[in-house]
């Protein structure tokens, strides 16, 4: 077994045997390789990522697409398998985000969730929705382009949603009220608001969200990222699992990612979360999937308990920040 507190090698140095088997994966394993991990200009990763529409699990997903372009017989249900959760994960895999079905299908959880139009109704359905599902509708719509009032007036109200202490809390009009922000629901914001950050350079709102986004992550550095702020330990245990799909779930990988793709600054409580990602790497210098959440699936993308190539791509892109060997400043299509 590798040591875990040695430092992954620059990103030029890489053990190549762990880059020649995620190059012999999915396509959206190989474009984002290419990029995050090889650093290739964009002609060539751009020509791989086309490949997620014809071939591999991309492919398989926009197979399955129903006439009215909805996935599994409904829009934010079966998990995981409906509309809402089938675009997401081809938000995942990277399929260029002008596919018109894909986008059909996200037209359809905007309208179908909250409304077609910025209307009374509209608003109405968007204050009584649930936190975590506001933050996957704003995903799926900046992803493919969605870009009308409607974005506009979610970013609006995720904004007024902060909860005291940074974050945001799904049970925040329940009984009790809660007095601490979700981390799930919190990532699940975060990932709609860096979505629509990445698609949206010039926005009135966009220097709100970024202050609302570091005030997320200080409330996360304050838990290094897992830990209870009051008595050190481990908050759930799954937040120690390395999970992909994480669904609506929040784990710590989960969270190196988003620090990772929103170019945060180096702090010292992330060492924490560093050396549990680092504890986890097998000796082959690869990472597992150790857990799974329930609930039907299409297809199984990687087995419980074997490498994951995933994981491994995520780990590696975390740790490449890390260690200052960003390869290239561009948005990350991952959330």
């Amino acid at each position: 077994m590798v040591d875990h507190k040695e430092s992954l090698p620059a990103a030029s140095g890489i053990n190549q045997a762990v880059i020649d088997w995620l190059m012999a994966g999915d396509p959206a394993i190989r474009w984002q390789t290419m990029r995050d991990l090889q650093g290739m200009p964009k002609k060539e990763w751009h020509a791989e990522q086309r490949r997620t529409l014809t071939e591999g699990w991309g492919a398989r997903l926009l197979a399955l697409q129903a006439s009215d372009g909805s996935w599994g017989g409904g829009i934010y249900s079966p998990k995981w398998t409906s509309t809402t959760y089938t675009v997401l994960m081809l938000c995942a895999l990277g399929i260029p985000p002008g596919h018109a079905p894909a986008q059909r299908g996200a037209a359809l959880v905007l309208d179908t969730l909250l409304g077609p139009k910025r209307d009374d109704a509209f608003l109405l359905s968007l204050a009584r929705c649930d936190r975590c599902i506001v933050g996957m509708i704003l995903q799926i719509a900046a992803y493919f382009g969605i870009g009308d009032a409607r974005l506009d007036a979610i970013v609006e109200n995720l904004l007024v949603e902060i909860m005291p202490d940074g974050g945001w809390n799904c049970r925040r009009h329940r009984t009790p009220k809660p007095h601490h922000s979700s981390f799930h629901t919190t990532f699940n914001v975060l990932d709609g608001l860096r979505q629509w950050l990445d698609v949206t350079p010039r926005h009135p709102l966009r220097r709100d969200v970024l202050a609302a986004e570091k005030s997320a992550l200080t409330l996360m550095l304050e838990h290094h990222l897992f830990k209870s702020d009051k008595t050190g330990q481990v908050i759930n245990d799954t937040f120690v699992m390395l999970s992909y799909p994480h669904r609506w779930h929040y784990d710590a990988l989960r969270g190196l990612c988003y620090f990772a793709r929103a170019h945060a600054p180096h702090d010292g409580r992330v060492q924490d979360a560093i050396d549990l990602l680092l504890s986890k790497r097998l000796a082959d210098n690869t990472w597992p999937v150790q857990h799974k959440y329930s609930g039907h699936v299409f297809f199984e993308m990687e087995s419980l308990g074997k490498p994951s190539c995933w994981n491994t791509l995520r780990a590696l892109r975390v740790l490449t920040w890390w260690n200052g060997q960003s390869t290239d400043p561009a948005p990350r299509a991952e959330s």
